[in-house]
């Protein structure tokens, strides 16, 4: 089968590298927020072109952690996305926040036209946690206007484009603060949770590493009301060692085969996202959109030939039960992001994906007939 992901071929690559931190972690002794931790994110804040990484336990606990980081208090407006994973939502919830849904584009990332239409009916809303969908970015001069005209406090979910870039601007880098998720699916994905908050603010990057930890400004003296979400020395290691030194060659091999697979799919029944030529996506999914009644069908037939499929995602988040009696708002209607939801079929974009098995999911979308 042509998977999703495939974990067992990364392996072979990085299982020598993983091991060998773990025998050094393992041996030193030290296992919690030590120099593992520490070199990891410099190394990461490196990469991201941002002054301050601070490892925390997952990224639903990242997204939290920089919303309080920016003062989110109780009963606080958050603009954000119908269209993702759920953790976005659960974290402005958990920090005490209202969650207000505006509807995506036709890209399906969060629709930032509408997003100034709201924003100037509606003064009160001061945070905006928007999502860099599928790995491609937002349109980030227009997120950073937003920013602006608005005084927004804006916390970038960036679980799924780590790298990515618009206009020469990387995401992640233009609100005060942005998260991410190392879940082992992700384009840097660790052995297990791990996530990370980044911000260029240092009274920032402090109050996120009190709250991963407890709350502590120094040992057990507890200044702030925090989490258990401290990034530990195993995970950070084998990050640190095997899995970020690959990442910008791993990014190179998802946008290979994405440009193969938007030059090569010709199927008027699959619609493909249509990107502006400024925007350079990391294609942590590549979602192809067909007619609602003819997805399971085109995923038992992608299934019959061999290759397994995805849908992201399948419910909108202001239809998922666990927001049963939660105080959130939808802003406008949501029809396009009900489209997605019902539409969206993800293909296998993995890095270590042979230039056969591309071609086998190319001509196999290329044959299907809805």
């Amino acid at each position: 089968m042509i998977v999703l992901n495939d974990f067992k071929r990364q392996w072979s690559v990085v299982g020598k590298s993983v091991l060998a931190a773990t025998e050094r972690v393992g041996s030193s002794g030290s296992y919690i927020l030590g120099k593992e931790v520490a070199a990891f994110e410099k190394a990461l804040a490196e990469f991201w072109g941002v002054a301050y990484a601070v490892g925390t336990g997952n990224g639903l606990d990242a997204v939290e952690i920089a919303l309080r980081c920016l003062d989110l208090q109780p009963g606080d407006k958050v603009l954000t996305t119908p269209l993702s994973a759920f953790a976005t939502t659960l974290a402005i919830v958990r920090a005490g926040g209202v969650p207000v849904f505006t509807d995506v584009d036709n890209k399906g990332a969060i629709d930032l036209a509408q997003c100034r239409i709201l924003l100037e009916r509606d003064r009160s809303i001061r945070f905006f946690v928007p999502v860099h969908l599928y790995g491609a970015p937002l349109d980030l001069q227009e997120l950073r206007r937003l920013q602006d005209d608005f005084e927004l406090r804006v916390v970038e979910d960036c679980a799924q484009c780590i790298g990515a870039s618009q206009d020469g601007i990387r995401a992640g880098t233009v609100g005060r603060m942005a998260a991410t998720s190392f879940y082992p699916t992700k384009n840097l994905g660790a052995l297990g949770d791990a996530g990370a908050v980044l911000t260029n603010d240092p009274a920032l990057a402090g109050t996120a590493a009190e709250l991963r930890n407890y709350g502590q400004s120094s040992h057990y003296l507890h200044s702030r009301r925090g989490l258990n979400s401290r990034l530990d020395e195993l995970h950070a290691a084998i990050l640190h060692d095997a899995l970020l030194p690959h990442l910008s060659e791993w990014t190179s091999a998802r946008q290979a085969i994405a440009a193969r697979y938007r030059k090569e799919i010709s199927n008027p029944a699959l619609q493909l996202l249509s990107l502006s030529p400024t925007t350079a996506p990391v294609w942590h999914l590549f979602p192809v959109l067909v007619e609602p009644a003819g997805r399971e069908d085109f995923r038992s037939y992608l299934e019959s030939c061999g290759i397994v499929s995805g849908v992201h995602y399948p419910r909108i988040i202001p239809d998922q039960s666990a927001l049963a009696g939660v105080p959130f708002e939808r802003a406008f209607e949501l029809s396009r992001a009900e489209h997605f939801s019902r539409s969206e079929v993800s293909l296998p974009v993995h890095p270590f994906m042979t230039q056969e098995e591309v071609g086998a999911v190319i001509t196999a979308c290329n044959l299907w007939k809805k």
